[in-house]
């Protein structure tokens, strides 16, 4: 892949690489002619040979130049020093081409075996510059012990397998012994090609056929050893023909376009672990040269001298490797131990540190305080802005709350939009002091307050104290304190008292009891009646929850269901409250057919896609006709509602089943809402009733929505009706149904089916 920032060369079509195509097919036809001649043993085979590498290499060497120009400059680098390398073979093969006709032998002369190896360290210096090689000194440092590990254990199995019946006079020269490497490093360039070409993106194909150049070469290598040390090599042998066909493989390597760019370069991803054996590829061949060391002893005992250096050698580079290895883990076990304690956003500490540095303040017995903060209202950013500019105005929330807090506090990002201050004694500063500080650096910029953006923090403080076992204890007051908090208006601080300490315990254990009272049984219903204002009959009867709870004894519902409503609790006890209902009032139906029954249900249940079958499967159930089931909803509740909500109601109704809205004038009354909602009744709100007989403007209201829901063919229930005066009253308005004590309090099913038998007639 290439670098996103790399100079892109203009864009080439199909086929303007094939001018270099000419060259490669007449490289291609005097290898061809090379091969054909030595395998004939025509005459002049040696010069052939000769001529065939100087022109094959050349050719390549003007290939990979060609390609450094094509190339951008981190692939540019890659090609130059392969054609620095063709360029040192066509010397080399020259040279040695020339000193061969002067002499007549072998010319194995330093100066030719220095033009090779100096060949075999440009060609690894160029896949050190490949696009999947290490970008550390260290990563191409360890590559290149990899492959001089493969390399080095080579010797002794090469020792064993070809020069153990050779004579130790005929290596006694070192320029012949050094020409006995020669295979080795060609397998430590093989080996580096192997480690660079990792299995982070697919290979690049050039580096197959570059790969498939050195295994030729190798085996050439090996092939002339193997050959020069039985003393049955002679130049103009059919194995040259392999060293020509490793320069062209690199000529055809050259021709290959530009890798495709990478449409997500900017994007870190995580690299893919290393296959097994590329992790053991080094360590491999060490076993085989162990044992090639013990084969190689001589009748004497004692280690070829030649074995015994190379071993010494790969004991050297094995420690060296081994070094590395230790410190490239001990700065990777640094790295992890800064991603373990460190939020990678805001480069704060992470809620994992903070603890650490909790316990270690508490051990030291110390006075300890903890800030808690939670941003206030910060989804908004993230659904106005979007998650990135979300992400943005956390990190500058983070260095702005660092520089206020100071050296006066540790301040650490506990997740999302939660952060946490740790106030130990060696600070001289009062926790409350540092709240200040927070909240008047969250002040918002000018910039932000262009945007409507406006961060703000709930902050609770909870100092350690006597009543405190744990650093889980400290946390959990802080967290009471932080929601007090943002129930006390936000942008504000609280500290943690007994008494909100008791009322948060006392919550949590009727949250805990909540989960447990339908399944035990605990809840049960009372029922209000209805009445007909006009003859005083009772008309209907709302069931209303009680929860007998087993150690606070009988609660209202005001007392435990907006707690179920916060919890998500509400929606088992909504559908225990509608089953329970359809089956109270089929008892009833025989004496009163006319009367139903209503319930209220929450705001949640409305949104449920379930409540539909929740109520035809209720009334279904007790054989309920749907029309004897009335559904009481809020007003905010169907003003929040949306349009899949709309439609629910719609369906309820086309089945039968009358909707209510309750507590009619107490939310945000629109007029327009009317229109939409397949209400069948308006229930006016007791605190309008109440005032009846004392305020003109309450008598005017409850006129005003009996007028109102007459208009839109609703029946009007005036609720809290507790008086002779409020019953007149809301009689000489128009209401058409009236509910309140002045009717009867909630009772028990039995009670509510004695008062359907008789008429209930109103008083004076």
């Amino acid at each position: 892949m290439l670098p996103h920032d790399a100079p892109q060369p203009r864009s080439t079509p199909a086929g303007a690489y094939r001018p270099g195509r000419a060259g490669l097919v007449v490289a291609a036809i005097v290898l061809l002619a090379e091969a054909v001649w030595l395998f004939a043993r025509l005459p002049g085979a040696a010069l052939v040979s000769d001529f065939g590498a100087i022109v094959v290499a050349g050719w390549a060497g003007y290939a990979c130049v060609d390609a450094a120009r094509r190339h951008p400059a981190p692939l540019r680098r890659f090609w130059a020093l392969l054609a620095a390398t063709m360029g040192l073979a066509v010397l080399g093969r020259a040279l040695w081409a020339v000193q061969r006709l002067d002499g007549g032998g072998l010319p194995n002369t330093p100066l030719i075996g220095l033009l090779f190896t100096l060949g075999i360290g440009t060609g690894t210096a160029a896949l050190l510059c490949s696009l999947a090689a290490p970008r550390s000194a260290v990563g191409r440092a360890r590559t290149v012990l990899d492959g001089f590990i493969v390399g080095l254990a080579l010797i002794p199995i090469g020792w064993v397998v070809v020069f153990r019946d050779i004579a130790a006079a005929d290596l006694a020269d070192p320029l012949r012994t050094f020409g006995l490497l020669y295979p080795m490093l060609d397998l430590v360039q093989l080996t580096i090609l192997v480690a660079v070409a990792g299995p982070a993106r697919p290979m690049w194909r050039p580096l197959t056929l570059i790969g498939a150049s050195l295994a030729t070469r190798a085996f050439a290598d090996a092939a002339y050893v193997s050959l020069f040390a039985n003393g049955s090599y002679a130049p103009g042998h059919l194995i040259d023909v392999c060293w020509p066909l490793s320069y062209l493989l690199v000529a055809a390597a050259s021709r290959y376009p530009l890798p495709p760019a990478s449409d997500d370069a900017d994007e870190p991803t995580e690299s893919p672990l290393p296959p097994w054996w590329r992790v053991a590829l080094p360590y491999l061949p060490v076993g085989g040269a162990i044992v090639a060391v013990v084969l190689a002893r001589l009748p004497t005992g004692q280690t070829p001298h030649m074995v015994f250096v190379g071993m010494m050698v790969l004991l050297g580079v094995l420690a060296l490797r081994q070094g590395l290895a230790a410190n490239e883990n001990l700065r990777l076990v640094a790295r992890l131990r800064r991603l373990a304690y460190t939020d990678q956003l805001t480069g704060l500490p992470n809620r994992l540190m903070f603890t650490r540095r909790l316990r270690r303040a508490l051990r030291d017995e110390s006075p300890v305080a903890v800030l808690l903060l939670d941003l206030d209202s910060f989804k908004q950013v993230n659904d106005r802005f979007g998650h990135s500019a979300g992400d943005t105005l956390l990190t500058s929330i983070a260095g702005r709350m660092a520089r206020a807090v100071a050296d006066d506090g540790s301040i650490a990002r506990l997740g999302g939009d939660e952060f946490a201050v740790l106030v130990d004694g060696d600070r001289q500063v009062r926790p409350e002091r540092v709240a200040e500080r927070l909240l008047a650096a969250l002040q918002p910029s000018p910039g932000e307050e262009e945007a409507g953006v406006h961060p703000s923090a709930s902050i609770g403080i909870a100092e350690y104290g006597p009543q405190h076992t744990s650093h889980t204890d400290l946390l959990r007051d802080a967290d009471i304190a932080m929601y007090a908090a943002k129930a006390g208006g936000k942008s504000v601080y609280r500290t943690c008292t007994p008494a909100l300490r008791e009322a948060a315990v006392s919550r949590a254990e009727l949250i805990a009891d909540l989960r447990r009272v339908v399944d035990e049984g605990q809840l049960h219903l009372e029922y209000q009646p209805i009445v007909d204002l006009a003859t005083g009959e009772v008309r209907s009867a709302e069931a209303l929850v009680r929860w007998r709870h087993p150690r606070l004894g009988l609660l209202s519902p005001a007392s435990f269901l907006p707690l179920a409503e916060e919890t998500g609790l509400i929606l088992p006890i909504d559908r225990w409250v509608i089953h329970e209902a359809c089956r109270a009032a089929a008892t009833w139906r025989d004496r009163a057919p006319e009367a139903t029954v209503a319930v209220n249900i929450a705001a949640a249940h409305l949104r449920r896609p379930d409540l539909i079958a929740t109520v035809t499967a209720a009334t279904a159930g007790a054989g309920l006709a749907p029309r004897a089931l009335t559904l009481e909803l809020t007003e905010s509740a169907l003003i929040d509602g949306s349009d899949t909500v709309l439609e629910r109601l719609r369906q309820l109704r086309e089945l039968g089943i009358r909707i209510a809205i309750d507590d009619f004038g107490t939310g945000y009354s629109s007029l327009s809402y009317l229109h939409h909602i397949p209400a069948t009744e308006l229930k006016i709100d007791r605190s309008f009733v109440a005032r009846l007989g004392e305020d003109a403007r309450a008598y005017a209201t409850v006129e005003m929505v009996t007028r109102l829901a007459g208009a839109f063919d609703l029946t009007v229930v005036a609720e809290g009706v507790e008086t002779d005066e409020q019953h007149a009253a809301v009689t000489a308005i128009g209401c058409v149904h009236g509910q309140g004590w002045r009717y009867g309090r909630p009772t028990n099913l039995a009670d509510l089916r004695a008062a359907l038998v008789p008429a209930v007639r109103p008083r004076g």
